[in-house]
């Protein structure tokens, strides 16, 4: 009991420890509206396994705390002052960066030719303002383990709209002739179906999902599925 005969309140307690768990993916954000970072910040924070590290209202700043920060993923708007998305996204995982960081962008359906740069620049997957936090989870974490998530809703939309557009120089072509097989996850992959929904679609286990993406992008000379996406289009495989 406390002095004066009142209930004594219960202690803080500490939150438990995740041991053995994986650390945190440490997050930032880089938007010039403060209400949309405040609403990233709350979404991601909200989450168990993710840690906004912090925050930036422009470009030229997202790509300084970055480089210092060094976050599992960046997440960018594609329109910001002094530096946009599209140069930060290249600054910071453009293919001559030696060590290039993950970047997810984020857009809305009125900005769709700066999408096509911002992949291009190197980033790993690209959704919508309004594409939910489910969504916007998905694509944290696939980044953070190397893979990228293009949401489908858009997809067909986005890159779809530059499969006729005359890239600067022709696609590059394979290595080695892509079998059957690997044109069928080509596709599925151009669609922005996952792993799982590849193995269903196509009635082959996910490490069979994952040994074809391997052997696609050893082929084709990319990082990682957006760009293989991006080679289907620019190739004329999938149609507008």
């Amino acid at each position: 009991m406390a002095d004066g005969g009142g209930p004594t309140p219960p202690a803080p307690t500490e939150p438990p420890l995740d041991e053995g768990g994986p650390p945190a993916i440490r997050v930032l954000i880089a938007d010039d509206q403060e209400i949309i970072r405040t609403g990233l910040r709350m979404i991601l924070n909200a989450q168990v396994g993710i840690d906004v590290v912090g925050e930036a209202g422009d470009g030229r700043e997202a790509v300084a705390l970055a480089r210092r920060l060094r976050p599992d993923v960046c997440l960018f708007d594609i329109r910001m002052p002094h530096v946009d998305g599209i140069e930060a996204t290249r600054q910071l995982a453009g293919p001559e960066v030696e060590h290039p960081l993950a970047v997810v962008v984020i857009t809305t359906f009125d900005l769709d030719e700066y999408v096509h740069g911002a992949l291009k620049a190197g980033a790993r997957g690209f959704l919508l303002k309004d594409a939910g936090p489910d969504l916007l989870v998905q694509a944290i974490q696939a980044a953070a383990r190397g893979d990228a998530l293009i949401a489908p809703s858009v997809t067909v939309r986005l890159l779809a709209t530059f499969a006729n557009v005359p890239a600067a120089t022709p696609p590059a072509q394979p290595v080695e002739q892509l079998t059957d097989r690997e044109e069928e996850v080509l596709l599925t992959v151009a669609r922005g179906r996952t792993n799982a929904e590849i193995a269903d679609e196509l009635y082959i286990s996910l490490s069979t999902v994952k040994t074809h993406l391997a052997s696609l992008m050893n082929k084709l000379g990319v990082r990682n599925r957006v760009e293989i996406a991006m080679w289907a289009y620019e190739t004329g495989r999938v149609g507008a």
